[in-house]
């Protein structure tokens, strides 16, 4: 759960740093956004081929060479000076890291028993919560502190720690039981992950469907989940086990995880720009108006097994759905005069429904599955999960960016001097005065970003909603699955 913990911190840990990392790479702000997503989509593409590799080697093998991987990869994204090279650091890191979340997960249900589960993945759903929620605190004040650099540095004590804890006891695996590896379901799904997430992160900036390169990138992703499902439906051994998707519990718990990693981590990926860029915060002080969340969801963990026993775990997830539904409702009347309460108290409400989501929502997952697949399926669910929280960032960033140029030309078009709002607020303005018409010009342009960023926690609000029919296919668990051994077939 440490090395966990490490992992899913950088997801968001370099968020608050952006402005300063900007600066001393020399780069726009359009390029930087793939030092977040550079990250998570390679942790997608590789999350897969993780489950793979632990039948193969073993998952304590896996598990320390991963984390191996990860701190070196760290310390060589701190050590960048230019934005190629930490990109490049940062696709490395996201590979070395991407079989931790799942390989961390499948272990913990086999080694505690069935009447422990609930408990421990409580446990374990508020690392993975908490520590993206945690991460721009850290950031931001490793990065008033020090530097931005300190922000990967971080990594080594941590990993440190967490490799001496592994090594020593971790049960031993010693693998040997894959199944004949599937390359073109593997590749397919490869493709299908960095087509769709190149083609949102590039439409922008490229015009969208009007450039040949966005053309190629949608046809890659049209032709990845075409090769993809007919190889998963027709393939001997496919590279995802189809028995996995014939439960229905778990496929609609994929379905459901993928909205909420889009709804958590696109909240997140928001609020650091808005706070520094658009309201003035120090990077420190934009980490600590974070921190409610982070209570929050660690108030949410600690009650969330109860309230799972008392009311069901279908019950819990609708009330987690209508509290963060209502936290993005708050979010949505955000403006350049409000405090930072506004933010407080929206994170700790973010933070608390987000929580009563993951954990019944992992129970459910794995209620109805058989035993033999769950190192699969857990893979497959962080694989989906990993693609959510990538999309989910790609996606609402380019919403804010075209809403912020759609509504700064509505404004444009509405600034007259002509125009009854504008003689009343500013009745001595002076046309021809070039300070004057570029204070206007500033102010403009402050007001719709922040009616775009409103616009964009009004779409996840919706999205949020939107998730609420998927509970009605999700049978309550009667009876969880028994553990099986570490060292049982997977296949």
């Amino acid at each position: 759960m440490l090395a966990t913990l490490t992992n899913t911190l950088d997801m968001t840990i370099a968020n608050v740093a952006l402005p300063h990392m900007q600066g001393s790479l020399s780069a726009s702000t359009d390029q930087m956004l793939w030092v977040l997503t550079s990250y998570i989509i390679a942790s997608a593409v590789m999350t897969p081929f993780s489950g793979w590799l632990a039948d193969r080697i073993g998952r304590k093998t896996l598990f320390i060479w991963s984390l191996v991987g990860f701190i070196v990869a760290s310390m060589l994204c701190g050590l960048a000076v230019n934005l190629v090279q930490i990109v490049l650091f940062r696709v490395l890191q996201g590979i070395a890291g991407a079989s931790m979340m799942p390989i961390s997960q499948a272990a913990l249900l086999d080694m505690w028993p069935v009447e422990k589960t609930s408990q421990v993945m409580a446990l374990w759903s508020a690392i993975i919560t908490a520590a993206p929620v945690i991460g721009p605190t850290v950031g931001g004040y490793l990065t008033d502190q020090w530097t931005w650099r300190w922000a990967f540095y971080i990594n080594l004590p941590l990993g440190l720690i967490a490799f001496a804890l592994i090594v020593v006891a971790m049960p031993k695996d010693p693998g040997g039981r894959q199944r004949p590896f599937d390359a073109l379901g593997y590749a397919s799904l490869a493709m299908l992950t960095i087509g769709v997430q190149m083609m949102v992160d590039r439409g922008p900036i490229k015009d969208w469907f009007d450039s040949p390169e966005i053309v190629i990138e949608a046809v890659a992703a049209v032709v990845g989940l075409y090769l993809f499902t007919i190889q998963t439906l027709t393939a001997r051994h496919p590279f995802v086990h189809r028995a996995i998707f014939a439960d229905r519990n778990f496929a609609t718990s994929m379905i459901f995880g993928l909205l909420v990693a889009m709804v958590m981590f696109a909240s997140i990926s928001l609020l650091p720009t808005l706070m520094q860029v658009l309201l003035g915060y120090s990077a420190m002080h934009a980490g600590v108006v974070t921190i409610p969340r982070g209570i929050g969801a660690i108030l949410g963990f600690i009650i969330v097994p109860r309230t799972t026993q008392l009311l069901g775990p279908r019950p819990t997830m609708v009330l987690g759905i209508l509290i963060t539904a209502y936290a993005l409702w708050i979010m949505t009347h955000f403006s350049l005069e409000m405090t930072d309460q506004a933010i407080r108290s929206s994170g700790f409400l973010l933070g608390f429904g987000s929580s009563l989501l993951f954990n019944p929502m992992t129970v459910l997952s794995f209620a109805t599955l058989p035993a033999i697949h769950r190192n699969e399926a857990a893979v497959f669910s962080s694989t989906l999960r990993n693609f959510g929280g990538s999309l989910g960032i790609a996606l609402f960033g380019v919403v804010h960016v075209q809403q912020e140029a759609n509504v700064r030309s509505h404004l444009v078009a509405h600034v007259t001097p002509t125009d009854l709002a504008f003689g009343l607020r500013l009745p001595d303005f002076d046309p021809t005065d070039s300070a004057a018409i570029a204070g206007l010009n500033h102010e403009v342009m402050r007001q719709a970003e922040m009616v775009a960023y409103d616009v964009a926690f009004s779409y996840l609000c919706l999205l949020c909603l939107a998730m609420l029919p998927l509970l009605y296919f999700m049978r309550p668990a009667k009876r969880v699955g028994t553990a099986i051994p570490v060292d049982a077939p997977a296949h």
